[in-house]
């Protein structure tokens, strides 16, 4: 639950208009606090003041008050260079920044001579699939992990900032050394949308015909393929040496199976197929469950629904009215046929009731 009053207190700069500053600026004047917009695009600026994010240090003619934090919210290549120069700038402000990468930004922040004590990195994981001030959402960060990457020399005046913003944000905390924390986004962020980007290049010269045929399967493993290339080219970059580890862990995997497979009928070869399968079933039972900490098995039902407006919602409703709690929700879509499907996650010891009762009301219960 975001607080009422804020910890954090103005006047703040958010350097960087885009969805995820222009979140922090909406959050920010919920609360109450006097947020100033700073972008090199004007036309980003003006929409993020627009929508409310904050004001625009151009609409205010470069006359605002002195901030006592400044946010760096832009682009990975690009924010070591800000975070020097709002540090310059602004010699009694907090300065931290929220790039998704951060031992290079605080190894090139350490070479300028700057006054680390006053800078903190940060990482809001979390985001949207489209960009710009106009996809914008103060409850964005809300129980989302919100990573704070103290290094050597940070002040704990820094360090209270970054979490005072965090929680007014209704983000929950961790801490993690700078190049921990690298290395942990390099294995479960970056490295899955290097695999799917490459799963999905495979599929440019399929037939269309064939990939009509598509389950949810490869929709579900493409889909953060549709990232944007520019944003992963200065990730990767500024992250290569631990993705590249990960990467070669991969590829014995992979040398691993191709080696099975091109005899499969070897003695072993089913075995060492099922460990590998075994061995992934392992992985992706220790990703936490939606509230955090250890997973938890939940029983799966699907419903048939007619793929018309309101009919999603009204199922849901219903479930609401049994009394039963959706632990996860996924839909599936039948290609070219007028119809849904609804797989829902619940409490293994509520999943035979409330199917009868779902079936009772006239839903088509199919597993």
């Amino acid at each position: 639950m975001v607080p009422v009053t804020a910890s954090t207190t103005g006047p703040v700069l958010v350097i960087g208009s885009g969805l995820l500053g222009a979140s922090i600026g909406l959050g920010l004047r919920h609360l109450g606090v006097s947020v100033y917009l700073r972008d090199s695009s004007p036309t980003t600026e003006a929409v993020a003041q627009d929508i409310g994010a904050g004001r625009s240090v151009r609409a205010a003619g470069g006359d605002v008050p002195e901030p006592v934090l400044v946010v760096v919210a832009a682009p990975p290549d690009v924010v070591a260079e800000l975070v020097v120069q709002a540090l310059t700038d602004h010699p009694g402000a907090t300065v931290l920044d929220i790039a998704s990468v951060k031992a290079p930004i605080l190894a090139a922040v350490a070479a300028s001579g700057a006054d680390l004590t006053r800078y903190v990195g940060t990482h809001p994981m979390t985001g949207r699939e489209k960009s710009g001030p106009v996809a914008a959402r103060g409850e964005l960060f809300t129980s989302m992990p919100w990573v704070i990457c103290p290094g050597p020399e940070t002040g704990a005046r820094a360090i209270t900032a970054a979490k005072n913003l965090a929680v007014d944000l209704g983000a929950t905390i961790t801490v993690l050394d700078p190049t921990e924390h690298d290395e942990t986004v390099a294995l479960i962020s970056h490295v899955p949308q290097v695999m799917s980007s490459l799963l999905a290049s495979r599929l440019q010269d399929t037939p269309l015909h064939h990939l009509s045929l598509a389950g949810q399967g490869l929709r579900d493993t493409t889909r953060i393929a549709g990232s944007d290339p520019g944003l992963w080219v200065q990730i990767l970059s500024a992250n290569a040496r631990p993705v590249v580890r990960s990467l070669y862990e991969v590829r014995e995997d992979i040398e691993r199976l191709i080696a099975t497979l091109e005899d499969p009928a070897a003695d072993g070869a089913r075995l060492d197929i099922a460990q590998l399968m075994a061995e992934g079933n392992a992985g992706q039972a220790r990703i936490p469950g939606k509230h955090g900490g250890a997973p938890r098995a939940f029983a799966t039902f699907t419903v048939a629904v007619d793929d018309t407006p309101g009919t999603i919602a009204k199922l849901l409703t219903e479930i609401g009215e049994i009394g039963v709690n959706l632990e996860d929700l996924r839909l599936e879509h039948s290609p070219g046929q007028p119809v849904g499907l609804v797989v829902a996650s619940v409490d293994p010891n509520r999943r035979e009731g409330l199917v009868d009762e779902l079936q009772e009301r006239g839903w088509k219960v199919v597993q």
